[in-house]
């Protein structure tokens, strides 16, 4: 005799009960490690930055969707130049898009740099930069950093240093100030995702940066 309807909507709904519930607690896991493991790492003070040769600022437009100034875009630039003028770095590599024709993230924020006082000879050009695993790993291969600071949102910072950590590196971040209001809040609620997508490229995928390339000799 079949199982009446309401008995098979049951079932179904306490598998998808559980297969919820562990979706729900890999995402609180994997943004729990993240924060534990890269937590004494990250600062706010630019004072209490250990010195660093080089200083990876990761990329992101100048500009929102509507037109508007980016203020993550700002604040990273603030940040390194904060380090930079403080005496905390030497060099700037500024990783960050590419990919299309008339979009260039890192000679958007060269052109930020100079504009504030950041010697263009001191800043060098990561145009590979698409993800974060590849401005991360491409510091190292391309650019032949095993020790550097990585400047960003505090929420960047800790995602990009356990890229870091998990390659071996010996890496710092330095937090430019955070975004707060809707667009803040839209970038957090993609970063919890972003930190799940991290233990699967590197745990379960392998994934290695897109491109590489030539070294080049910082310096």
């Amino acid at each position: 005799m079949p199982k009446p309807l309401t008995s098979r909507f049951r079932k179904v709904f306490r598998v998808a009960g559980i297969l919820l519930g562990l979706a729900l607690g890999a995402v609180l896991y994997c943004n729990w490690r993240v924060q534990h493991d890269t937590a004494p790492y990250t600062f706010t003070q630019a004072a209490r930055v250990p010195h660093n040769r080089v200083g990876l600022v990761l990329g992101t437009s100048n500009r929102l969707r509507n037109g508007s100034p980016n203020p993550f875009f700002y604040y990273r630039i603030a940040a390194a130049v904060r380090l930079y003028r403080q005496k905390k770095i030497d060099y700037l590599v500024v990783s960050g898009d590419n990919s299309q024709q008339h979009y260039n993230e890192p000679e958007m924020m060269q052109t930020a740099l100079v504009e504030r006082g950041v010697p263009a000879s001191r800043i060098y050009l990561d145009y590979a930069g698409l993800r974060t695993l590849d401005s991360v790993v491409r510091c190292r291969k391309i650019f032949g950093q095993s020790r550097f600071t990585i400047i960003s949102q505090a929420f960047h910072n800790q995602r990009a240093l356990f890229i870091a950590q998990h390659y071996g590196l010996d890496a710092v971040g330095f937090n430019a100030q955070d975004v707060t209001g809707r667009n803040g809040v839209k970038v957090q609620l993609r970063e919890m995702l972003a930190r799940v997508k991290v233990f699967l490229d590197l745990y379960l995928l392998d994934k290695q940066p897109k491109y590489l390339g030539e070294e080049v000799k910082i310096g």
